[in-house]
């Protein structure tokens, strides 16, 4: 055989393959044994080995292939993955309808798609020319991270976009959910029980862990399934509305819900949620609510943005499963800021799939106003489906044995005093010295969303501040290779890890290191303002009160905290060290941010822009280092205006507001204008 030859038959094989895979993971309705099929893919494994040269990124081979990498780099999304609102109840699912109807000037009924809203992992395909080129998580919704070799094992994701019934677009960014199937995932914990190692919480858990592997081959054991729902960026790519985007993705090769249906009115809506309400327990994947978007693409354009959500689409939520099992008894947990919280260790219950040990009762207030008792009987629900939480005592169950509960006076880690402060419901730990807040402050900053310290684990936390290594966050960077790789469970492997994971935190970016530092108040969207409007932790640490008011978000309340933590002679202190240490303590901006038009400035976006979507022109603001808002306010610097532009413009007017026209906007950001923003 020569090459030609041997690259006619690899496109042959490569193709029936992938047909077979299709017919076998998507349709479930195989052609050919698995004999038959291991036969098609023993001669492509053979041509492959003989022609190296030959082998392509789509070939069936690549599934699994790619080395073990050693971090996940940044990809970011062409156009940001938007976070849905959310309704809770009917109500907030007619008052969505009614906020369309004034948008749009009319009362008729909308058809709407209302699909399953899963509990998975959400990732986003690049296919370009119909090769799968990139696979990248939704990470913050402009920033993912590259999972591209893990993706490629989903047997549920296309490596080409069949090309049969719909031409191949020359760029799309396919969005969906990667899920395991509950009775998948039953199976894969009970062979984790039989190796000894620990079962997962949940099926999203499992399925959010499979895919962040450093080794493909561990994703590619794992029974995960990708189900295709929405698109990104793209190019060539075109669909009347929702419904006609799934019937492309079943076209194109991807695993789309066969639970989505096209409905008019509110009132078909709301049969609908209930329907998959009841299915709920049935079906084979997790669901916690349903996802409803305006149908037709027209009017999901005109409809636009709000904040960072789509006005044109929102995820109706289902009520939080709820089970019940008795309080053995109630523990304080304290946190990093001091704050003790009651927590209930529960008789172990199965809530939504996941077996709850413990719940929390928030604070002294709420165990009196629920009259939470230890050995209650009580209801337990997973808040969100996430946290569980005591809801409801049930009295009737009492028989006299139960233990009224109350507040200690005194902390329970350090023994030092506990106050409460006059308008908070929490009651503090003020010791500078608790063990507990040290080790919650230490946890914190090592999370993933602030320095990301991989391998710095609770228990290992534990073992550093019992003895005595780490008091605060800026002695981890003191740590020695002889001091860690005698601690329990460690070696030199790990105990290399640990260090090597310490030393690339130092790089993170200043609003990552803002997060980390545990300010009250200061969450990672607040950082990230902070760390632009500042530029670096000095001018933030000199700002006075009336300095910070300046800064979007920013109130009495919250100025005053940020004040009061830096006012701390212990915290500059932890500063100063972490400075000394080599943490980044300046905010870096992108390649493109220096542009002083752009630089520490609001925008506004109102009406219908021609050229663009509101969530493209956002990104442009942020990509140079301006900052996006929702509301006019005297904060605001600009206000570009689009087409019936409504009450935003005239406010911006009244506040005295410069007012942008699209092209304006345009011509500032360096883009033609009369033409599509990519």
């Amino acid at each position: 055989m020569d090459r030609d030859e041997a690259a006619q038959e690899l496109d042959r094989l490569r193709r029936e393959i992938e047909h077979h895979n299709y017919l076998y993971y998507v349709k479930d309705a195989p052609e050919i044994s698995d004999a038959e099929f291991d036969r098609l893919f023993r001669r492509l494994i053979e041509i492959e080995e003989a022609f190296p040269d030959l082998v392509t990124p789509d070939s069936p081979s690549q599934r699994v292939g790619a080395p073990p990498a050693d971090e996940f780099r940044p990809v970011p999304h062409r156009v940001p993955m938007l976070s849905l609102q959310n309704a809770m109840d009917e109500g907030e699912m007619r008052d969505f309808e009614a906020r369309l109807a004034r948008f749009l000037g009319r009362d008729d009924p909308l058809d709407y798609v209302v699909e399953p809203k899963f509990d998975g992992l959400s990732a986003e395909l690049v296919y370009e020319n119909g090769v799968l080129v990139t696979g990248a998580t939704r990470g913050d919704g402009f920033t993912g991270e590259d999972v591209t070799a893990n993706l490629r094992t989903v047997r549920t994701i296309p490596l080409r976009l069949r090309d049969d019934r719909r031409p191949v677009p020359r760029l799309v960014e396919v969005r969906g959910e990667v899920v395991i199937p509950v009775a998948r995932f039953e199976e894969l914990n009970r062979e984790r029980e039989a190796r000894g190692e620990t079962p997962f919480a949940n099926p999203r858990n499992a399925a959010a862990g499979s895919v962040r592997q450093l080794d493909p081959t561990i994703t590619a054991g794992r029974p995960l399934e990708f189900y295709a729902y929405a698109i990104g960026a793209s190019e060539g790519f075109e669909v009347e509305g929702q419904w006609d985007l799934l019937q492309a993705l079943r076209d194109y090769g991807f695993k789309v819900t066969d639970l989505a249906r096209r409905v008019r009115g509110m009132d078909d809506v709301i049969g609908e949620y209930q329907r998959l309400l009841g299915l709920r327990d049935e079906l084979p994947f997790e669901v916690d609510g349903t996802v409803v978007k305006v149908d037709r693409a027209a009017l999901q354009r005109e409809l636009g943005e709000v904040s960072r959500s789509p006005r044109w689409a929102i995820a109706c939520k289902f009520p939080p499963r709820r089970e019940v099992t008795r309080i053995e008894r109630i523990l304080v947990q304290v946190g990093r800021t001091g704050v003790l919280t009651p927590v209930a260790v529960l008789a172990p219950v199965r809530v939504g799939g996941v077996t709850v040990r413990r719940a929390t009762l928030h604070n002294e207030d709420e165990v009196a106003r629920k009259g939470v008792m230890e050995g209650d009987f009580v209801f337990v629900q997973r808040a969100g489906d996430v946290i569980p939480e005591v809801v409801e005592v049930l009295a009737d169950r009492r028989d006299g044995s139960e233990r009224p509960f109350v507040m200690p006076d005194r902390c329970p880690s350090c023994g030092g005093p506990v106050v409460r402060e006059e308008g908070e419901a929490a009651r503090r730990c003020v010791s500078s010295s608790c063990p507990a807040q040290r080790k919650e402050r230490i946890t914190h900053f090592a999370s993933r969303r602030a320095m990301d310290i991989e391998h710095l684990g609770d228990k290992l936390t534990d073992q550093l501040v019992e003895q005595g290594l780490v008091r605060d966050v800026a002695d981890l960077y003191r740590l020695r290779f002889e001091q860690v790789v005698v601690l329990d469970r460690m070696a030199e492997k790990s105990a290399q890890n640990l260090l090597d994971a310490i030393e690339k935190s130092k790089s993170r970016p200043l609003a990552a290191v803002l997060f980390a530092l545990g300010i009250r108040q200061v969450g990672e969207a607040l950082a990230r303002d902070l760390a632009s409007h500042f530029g670096g932790i000095e001018a933030l640490m000199d700002a006075r009160e009336e300095d910070l008011l300046k800064v979007e978000g920013v109130g009495p309340v919250v100025a005053r905290a940020i004040r009061d933590f830096f006012d701390n002679p212990a915290n500059r202190d932890v500063i100063r060290r972490l400075r000394e240490a080599g943490v980044r303590m300046e905010h870096t901006a992108p390649r493109d941010e220096a542009d002083p038009r752009f630089a520490g400035k609001t925008f506004v976006f109102t009406g219908t822009l021609r050229t663009m979507t509101r969530e493209h022109a956002q990104a442009l603001v942020l990509a140079r280092g301006g900052k996006a808002a929702s509301s006019v306010s005297r904060k605001s610097d600009y206000v570009v205006a689009g087409a019936d532009a409504g009450s935003k413009l005239a406010k911006a007017r009244d506040l005295g507001v410069a007012v942008l026209t699209e092209d304006e906007f345009l011509a500032l950001c360096g883009v033609g204008t009369g033409e599509e923003v990519p």
